[in-house]
C-alpha cells in the first residue's frame, strides 16, 4: 500500500514538473480600479488623443473589462475595455486632456467605445492595438436632462455651413494679422429660441494678410502652423442676421520629421507628419496617410475613423492571443498557442467606477 502511494505521489510531481517553466496558464483578471489598469487605460486614451485629427478629445470614463496576458519573452499585454468621454478642447488645443472639461449631458455629450492591447514591458506601456468607436448622447435622453436644450446637427447642413462662412468672413475683416482659413467644422446646433446656429470649428493662418486678400484660393498655409478655434453663433434677424465669432488662436507648432519603422520603406507622397494640414478626408496612422470613407450627414468625427488600417503589431511579430473554443457541454477555457491551459480565472470586480457620469 506504501508502494502505491509512493508511486502516485512521484507520478504528481512528474506531472507538474512537465509542464514548461515560465508559460503562464492562460490570462488573469484584474479589477478594473486596479491601479495598474487605470495606468494602461490611461496609456490608451493618451494614444486616441494622439492620432487624432479631427474633432474633440477625450478622457477617461470607465473601465468595462480587463485581462492580462503574459507575453513571449517577457512583458505582459492587457486586454482592456474602456468607455471615454467628449471634452470641450479640440484636438489641435494644446491644453493637455487632463485639464480639459468633459462636455455635459445637457451640450449633448458624445461617448467612445474602445478595446486596446497594450504592452508592459521594462514597467512602461505602449499600445500594441486599438479599436474605437463613438457615438452622440440620444436624443430622448437630452431632452430628459434639458428639454429645450439644441441638439447636435449634420455638419454639412447649409445652416451650419452658411453660419461658418460668415463667421470666418467676420473673423477676418476684424483681423489686422494673417488670413485664416478654414480647416474643419467641427461641431454645430440648431437652437430653436432665438432661432440661430450654434457653429465650432478649427482655422489655419496662411500667408496672406487678411485685410489684403481679394482671392483666398491663392493663400497657403504658413510653413510653421498656426492653428485656431473659432466659437461662433448666428442669430436671425428681421431683415438681416448678427454674426457673435470669438478665436482662441494657438502658437505655432513647428513640423518635426517622425522616424520610420526600420524596413519599412515609404514613398515620399505617403509620408505624413500627422498634423491637422492633411486633407480632411484622410486619417493619418503612424506615418501613413489612409484615405477615410465619406461620411454623409455626420453630426460629429468617429473615432473609428481615427485608427483604420492600423494592425495589430503582435500579429507582425507572430504572437496572438487566443480564446480556445470549448467543446459541446463543457465550460471554456483560455490559453495561448504553446501554453499549457487552465480552468478560467476567477472573476474579479468589472466594469470599474464612472469618473463623470453615464450615457
Amino acid at each position: 500500500m506504501k508502494s502505491l502511494v509512493l508511486v502516485l505521489c512521484l507520478a504528481q510531481l512528474w506531472g507538474c514538473h512537465s509542464v514548461p517553466l515560465g508559460l503562464g496558464l492562460g490570462y488573469k483578471e484584474l479589477n478594473c480600479d486596479d491601479p495598474e489598469t487605470e495606468q494602461a487605460a490611461l496609456v490608451a486614451v493618451d494614444y486616441i488623443n494622439s492620432n487624432l485629427l479631427q474633432g474633440y478629445k477625450h478622457t477617461l470614463n470607465q473601465i468595462d473589462k480587463v485581462k492580462v496576458w503574459s507575453r513571449r519573452p517577457m512583458g505582459e499585454v492587457f486586454e482592456i475595455e474602456i468607455d471615454t468621454l467628449e471634452t470641450v478642447c479640440h484636438v489641435l488645443d494644446p491644453t493637455p486632456s487632463a485639464n480639459c472639461s468633459v462636455r455635459q449631458l445637457r451640450q449633448h455629450a458624445v461617448e467612445g467605445d474602445c478595446d486596446f492591447r497594450v504592452l508592459k514591458q521594462n514597467g512602461q506601456f505602449s499600445v500594441l492595438s486599438a479599436k474605437c468607436d463613438s457615438s452622440p448622447d440620444s436624443a430622448e435622453d437630452v431632452r430628459k436632462v434639458c428639454p429645450s436644450c439644441p441638439l447636435l446637427a449634420p455638419l454639412n447642413d447649409t445652416k451650419v455651413v452658411h453660419a461658418v462662412d460668415a463667421a470666418l468672413a467676420a473673423f477676418n475683416a476684424r483681423n489686422n494679422g494673417s488670413y485664416f482659413q478654414l480647416v474643419e467644422v467641427s461641431r454645430a446646433q440648431l437652437v430653436p429660441l432665438p432661432a440661430s446656429t450654434y457653429v465650432e470649428f478649427a482655422v489655419a493662418a496662411t500667408d496672406c494678410v487678411a485685410q489684403d486678400v481679394t482671392d483666398p484660393a491663392v493663400c497657403n498655409m504658413l510653413a510653421e502652423k498656426q492653428y485656431g478655434f473659432c466659437k461662433s453663433t448666428l442669430t436671425e434677424k428681421l431683415g438681416g442676421e448678427d454674426v457673435a465669432v470669438t478665436c482662441t488662436v494657438f502658437p505655432t507648432q513647428p513640423v518635426l520629421p517622425q522616424p520610420q519603422p526600420d524596413g519599412i520603406n515609404i514613398p515620399s507622397s505617403m509620408v505624413s507628419s500627422a498634423t491637422p494640414e492633411s486633407p480632411p478626408d484622410a486619417v493619418v496612422v503612424g506615418p501613413l496617410v489612409v484615405a477615410a470613407p465619406q461620411r454623409v450627414h455626420q453630426a460629429h468625427y468617429d473615432l473609428r475613423h481615427a485608427f483604420m488600417g492600423v494592425a495589430s503589431v503582435e500579429s507582425a511579430s507572430g504572437e496572438a492571443f487566443h480564446v480556445a473554443k470549448a467543446p459541446v457541454g463543457k465550460a471554456p477555457t483560455v490559453g495561448q498557442p504553446g501554453v499549457a491551459v487552465a480552468a478560467g480565472p476567477v472573476v474579479r470586480p468589472c466594469p470599474g467606477r464612472i469618473r463623470h457620469f453615464k450615457i
